[in-house]
């Protein structure tokens, strides 16, 4: 299996904020935000694997930013880092600013997708080889990220997470 980039995987959503998607103070909905991360992730994810794929985890989401009624929104995911069947997608949300034209990031977010065959048993995902230094650094911390959601769930004994103890050490 061939190696990617995260380019390969690289997907970009652009919309508009309707009234149909905002709460009460004119902004739009956490949940429709979360809606477009999982459809941009979820290309992305397929992009990289060819195989139908299915959302594991919301690792981490940070709603820094409201976007407001009428807001251009941007959201754009790629594939920070394969390991054997999973794939971990690092999610930036921009919004356009109506009068300038300039972006701003307004929210990020990690999300991991599992590539599964037409049963739903998972499947191999070919590796990924990061070219940028952003891709490199998020790549390195995905790794991290993996052993410490390990170790709280039990799967892994701490001793065991190198990178997570790497940290910590000298």
């Amino acid at each position: 299996m061939q190696a990617k980039t995260p380019k390969d995987s690289r997907t970009i959503l652009t919309d508009l904020v309707l009234p149909s998607e905002t709460n009460p103070l004119n902004n739009l909905f956490g949940g429709e935000l979360l809606a477009r991360m999982d459809r941009a992730a979820s290309i992305a994810a397929r992009r990289h694997s060819r195989r139908i794929v299915v959302t594991a985890s919301v690792n981490f989401v940070a709603f820094n930013k409201a976007i407001p009624l009428g807001s251009v929104v941007t959201v754009e995911a790629a594939v920070s880092r394969a390991f054997k069947t999973s794939m971990e997608i690092f999610i930036d949300v921009w919004v356009e600013d109506r009068e300038s034209g300039m972006k701003s990031k307004a929210n990020e977010a990690i999300y991991t997708f599992v590539a599964v065959d037409e049963t739903g048993i998972p499947v191999a995902v070919p590796a990924l080889e990061p070219e940028t230094k952003l891709e490199k650094d998020r790549f390195i911390a995905a790794l991290r990220r993996k052993q410490l959601s390990l170790v709280l769930a039990g799967k892994m004994k701490p001793k065991e997470a190198t990178e997570l103890k790497a940290l910590f050490l000298d």
